[in-house]
């Protein structure tokens, strides 16, 4: 029987995200800012890691060499492909790459202490 995934389960996912326009000039910081917003209000939160360097060739063949910003994602597959399909339109890609890291996740709140009266 073949393992499918629950429509709900969380996994921890990474998404790249750009940092250069097509025309070369570089996303401004306001701009990823827009783009972090819509996707708390999908997921409920991200996380920006650092800066790679990434390059990959398209289908025709064309070469692309760019600084990538990893950003990770508490999400179910639902909300990573709602993710995936924003962000080709907002920074007008070719192409976005999202994977998923671990379906192993643990997300725990810290329990709400209650107020003792004394007397």
């Amino acid at each position: 029987m073949e393992n499918q995934e629950n429509e709900k389960t969380i996994s921890l996912w990474e998404i790249l995200v750009p940092t250069i326009r097509n025309n070369g000039k570089p996303y401004r910081t306001r701009y990823h800012k827009v783009w972090d917003k819509k996707i708390r209000e999908i997921s409920g939160g991200l996380t920006i890691c650092p800066v790679a360097k990434g390059n990959w060739i398209s289908p025709e063949g064309k070469l692309f060499v760019e600084r990538m910003i990893p950003v990770r994602i508490l999400a179910t597959k639902e909300q990573i492909e709602k993710i995936v399909d924003h962000t080709i339109i907002y920074y007008d890609q070719e192409a976005v790459l999202a994977y998923k890291i671990s379906n192993d996740v643990i997300l725990k709140h810290r329990e709400t202490k209650k107020k003792t009266s004394k007397g």
